[in-house]
């Protein structure tokens, strides 16, 4: 925690947009309370895992703290409002949001990093700030601090802030909620209900078989009806043992689901976030993970695409044993061998048998990462930049994607989910080649053939046959795209409802 010689906090802009109140907020309205403006935006990782604390903090010190979210976009997509109150009902946020467009309040405060939380008090001042994760504690002791000297000095307000939540102005009762990831296997479909905190399988035609979870978020084992999940993403198959793995994201675990005896187990992560970036290993259930949020099975081995520490791990599923496969810790793009390479928030993958591919999202960038002896990691396209996104089909480095979060090889081919472009692209494998071949840029929700559909923020794929199966998260919904003639239907999945709407049949 740094803390700053008192000055005076810049009052907030009072004609941008607001989220999650009725009413913009002004500091001098404040006065009496503590407040941290955190500054954050979206597709960051980081800020995601801010918001728990946040939620500690607000909760504990409800009548006399309040917390308002200072969304400074760094991709284009994400300076679009309605795409923000998404990702408020998506990351369940209950403070305040304030647009910050043109990153105006963001230089009021000289703000260098997301996430930035900024701590003022009551009378007004900026007394510190934190850049970063992993400090709840010293912000729990300051926050009490300044409560209790404010409390004796009697500047103190204690009152409760009523706001209007965006979620109960329009609460979200669809059947699926914000679904993270999709795989297609012969008999059925897995769906990540990833904001039902659920995995739904249905067949292929959208006839629901199971409902595992109870989608209400927690790390619980046991039946398919008792286990709890939180926010999961990325599955893998193991057909021949009827066993599903799951990155449970939110949960920093993974998890085993014995299809057969319909039963739920956690086989690596403690449940806590671990803050280790370094590479190591251990065993699975000792060692603590950080947001995993994609799987790739390769015989005995799961690869995933660990997206908190900016690297890609493997478990060993004979022995147990999991650790680091590729990557430093550092968040860059880094090619060569796999202990000096860097990534930016791997967020899917998927295997040819000789490499994983990966969508590393925070570079808008496809990686290639080598099995086997010698394995070394390469760029396939995207400029690897952090800030070098765009949307252009071009070959290699020239390629510009934005926020990529969905991967999947098929026939030579990778298909890929360009989230935040709202567009599925196909890269060719080894040349690099990006051709844009679905999806027409702008966020909706439309079938049709090739670039006239329309798709919002998907970051799911699966291929089974003549099939593309997306997962198409704004959306709250599963497409299925004809290969032969790009033909998109949104499928429908009539006995699946919202856990809290009615009892699915």
């Amino acid at each position: 925690m740094t803390t700053t010689p008192r000055v005076r906090a810049p009052e907030l802009p009072q004609n941008y947009p607001w989220l999650n109140t009725d009413r913009p907020l002004s500091l001098q309205q404040l006065k009496g309370r503590v407040v941290i403006l955190d500054f954050w935006t979206y597709c960051c990782i980081n800020c995601v895992h801010v918001l728990p604390t946040l939620k500690y903090l607000e909760q504990k010190y409800k009548d006399s703290l309040t917390v308002i979210g200072v969304h400074s976009a760094k991709f284009e997509n994400e300076k679009e409002v309605e795409n923000i109150r998404q990702a408020i009902l998506r990351y369940d946020i209950e403070h305040p949001v304030l647009v910050d467009s043109g990153f105006r309040v963001w230089q009021s405060y000289a703000v260098r990093a997301w996430p930035t939380l900024m701590v003022i008090d009551p009378q007004g001042y900026v007394i510190g700030y934190v850049a970063g994760e992993g400090n709840r504690d010293a912000l729990d002791e300051l926050i009490g601090k300044l409560i209790q000297q404010h409390k004796d000095a009697g500047t103190i307000n204690f009152q409760e802030l009523s706001l209007s939540l965006e979620k109960q102005r329009k609460p979200l009762v669809t059947p699926l909620a914000f679904p993270g990831k999709v795989l297609a296997s012969q008999d059925c479909l897995f769906i990540a209900d990833s904001g039902h905190h659920r995995l739904v399988i249905s067949t292929l035609d959208g006839k629901v078989l199971h409902i595992i979870g109870t989608g209400t978020p927690g790390l619980t084992d046991g039946s398919f009806t008792e286990a709890q999940f939180f926010a999961p993403q990325g599955m893998a198959l193991d057909a021949e043992n009827q066993i599903l793995y799951v990155a449970d994201t939110e949960n920093h675990a993974l998890r085993q689901i014995d299809l057969q005896n319909q039963t739920v187990a956690t086989i690596a992560g403690t449940g806590e976030q671990s803050h280790n970036i370094h590479p190591h290993s251990g065993a699975g259930l000792q060692t603590a993970l950080n947001s995993p949020w994609d799987l790739q099975r390769v015989e005995n081995h799961l690869f995933i695409a660990m997206a908190g520490p900016h690297q890609i791990w493997e478990m060993q599923l004979d022995t147990g044993m999991i650790g680091t496969y590729a990557g430093t810790g550092r968040e860059f793009c880094i090619d060569g061998d796999l202990t000096e390479s860097a990534f930016a928030q791997p967020s899917g993958i998927t295997t040819d048998g000789e490499e994983l591919f990966v969508a590393d999202s925070e570079i808008s960038s496809i990686r290639a990462v080598g099995l086997g002896e010698n394995a070394k990691v390469r760029t396939v396209c995207g400029s690897g930049e952090l800030f070098g996104f765009g949307d252009k089909d071009a070959q290699g480095l020239d390629v510009r994607l934005q926020h990529c979060l969905g991967v999947e090889y098929a026939g030579g081919f990778l298909w890929v989910a360009d989230s935040y472009n709202h567009k599925i692209k196909r890269v060719d494998a080894k040349t690099g080649i990006c051709l844009s071949v679905l999806g027409d840029g702008v966020a909706g929700l439309q079938d049709g053939v090739g670039e006239e559909t329309r798709f919002s923020e998907p970051a799911g794929l699966s291929v089974l046959g003549s099939y593309l199966y997306i997962a198409d998260t704004n959306n709250h919904a599963i497409r299925r795209v004809e290969l032969d003639t790009l033909r998109v239907k949104t499928l429908e999945f009539p006995g699946v409802c919202a856990p809290d709407v009615c009892v699915p049949v």
